[in-house]
């Protein structure tokens, strides 16, 4: 796995899951959040500044079993957690997988989601 075809799979995931109805955004992994503490940015600057893609790990699997996804989110509460979930798991992995044949290397792709967190509604 190159550097960018990792880059290039974390985008389109994290593209396509900011589209489904209910997810509020992607929550950074602890590496993420970490490095932004190292180097001492404000968390006002970090959220502005934090790439999408930081909710988003890819890693393609040893000997032929394909891409291993995780879209971390943060939904907005308007619509069920499970159908969020499944919709974000089968755009992801439906938009990953055209995207991997576009680039002619077709392979086996596992989306798991995380729910991290749900937004509470205010009247």
């Amino acid at each position: 796995m190159t550097l960018s075809e990792a880059v290039d799979i974390r985008q389109v995931a994290a593209r396509v899951a900011l589209a489904v109805p209910g997810v509020a955004g992607l929550q950074p992994t602890l590496g993420h959040r970490l490095a932004s503490v190292a180097v001492r940015v404000s968390q006002t600057v970090a959220t502005a500044f934090r790439p999408p893609e930081a909710g988003i790990q890819a890693e393609r699997r040893p000997r032929s079993s394909g891409w291993h996804v995780e879209v971390r989110c943060v939904l907005n509460g308007e619509r069920r957690a499970l159908d969020t979930a499944r919709d974000v798991r089968r755009q992801v992995r439906s938009a990953l997988t055209a995207h991997l044949a576009q680039h002619g290397t077709p392979e086996p792709i596992t989306v798991l989601v995380t729910i991290t967190r749900i937004m509470s509604q205010t009247s």
